[in-house]
């Protein structure tokens, strides 16, 4: 069943390819745009049912899990079950043999039966009790380890939701054509997952579309704290640099976000923010001309 679902998702993507490259006379946008952005567009109903899906195939997993946790569980009893009877066994048959040789000693005066009868008791009752502690122990060991993975578990369930919910919103995020909205959205998946550094970065974008160079630069400084290669931020701090007008600092971070990410070098030439720095020799040598681009295309 999961392999036939896993088979449904393969078709419905490898369908969906075809309706992006029929769209060849959309105007380019004049921003720079991730390539998250440049994804399929998915129906609602499509974008329900692939949710669904994963949804139903991740729960079907967990299901699986739990019932191998319960197996495992199962043999590990009856392991403990079969040693402790084993233990019973060797303690018993040993009992015996004991017995019998305090007979014989007995019949040659070493000791009487009563003397011999007593502490073969007294030992035997030792053995058990030791035995006793010692499975005692194991089986509160068990019980712990059960404990903790029921735990996980129910972490991981958790997750999962957190995981299906994170990426329904980053859905609607890419089809929402308002900055406000966006940021909203984004807002969203930091409280579910804070310091997302992806989330961060395209709040970054979406500021940057009201025109506030300084928060999208705070936003920037808190990627660049965790990830100090990650490109989108570098890319989206020298925008607002340039915004700032600060020349050099912007140039900075563009030359250190292209040397992360080859492919921002593209969308540096058409990117509105750095109108600024066009006529400035640094900047064109940083972005070129775009003629070996096409040549390589």
């Amino acid at each position: 069943m999961r392999l036939a679902r896993l088979a449904l998702l393969g078709v419905l993507f490898m369908g969906l390819a075809p309706t992006v490259m029929a769209e060849p006379d959309e105007a380019p946008r004049q921003e720079a745009e991730s390539e998250i952005e440049k994804g399929p567009v998915i129906s609602q109903f499509r974008e329900n049912w692939i949710l669904g899906e994963l949804r139903n195939l991740r729960q079907d997993m967990m299901e699986y899990r739990n019932q191998m946790n319960l197996l495992v569980t199962d043999r590990e009893l009856e392991v403990a079950d079969k040693a402790m009877g084993y233990a019973t066994n060797t303690v018993t048959y040993f009992f015996y043999l004991i017995a019998g040789a305090a007979s014989i000693l007995a019949l040659v005066g070493w000791s009487t039966i009563r003397d011999l009868k007593d502490n073969v008791r007294v030992y035997a009752e030792k053995e058990m009790a030791r035995l006793t502690s010692e499975y005692e122990a194991r089986l509160a060991d068990l019980e712990r380890e059960l404990r903790k993975k029921s735990l996980t578990i129910a972490e991981n369930q958790e997750e999962i939701e957190r995981t299906n919910e994170i990426h329904s919103l980053w859905l609607k995020a890419t089809k929402e054509p308002s900055a406000q909205a966006k940021i909203e959205l984004y807002d969203r998946i930091l409280e579910l997952r804070p310091d997302d550094p992806e989330a961060l970065a395209w709040k970054a974008d979406a500021a940057l579309e009201l025109g506030e160079q300084r928060w999208a630069l705070s936003l920037c400084d808190r990627v660049l704290e965790v990830d100090e290669e990650n490109s989108h931020a570098l890319y989206q701090r020298a925008c607002a640099w340039s915004g700032l007008g600060e020349i050099d600092n912007a140039l900075t971070d563009l030359e250190a976000a292209i040397q992360a990410s080859e492919t921002l070098r593209r969308h540096a030439r058409s990117e509105e923010m750095f109108l600024p720095l066009h006529k400035l020799a640094r900047f064109q040598e940083l972005v070129g001309n775009g003629e070996e681009g096409d040549l390589a295309g």
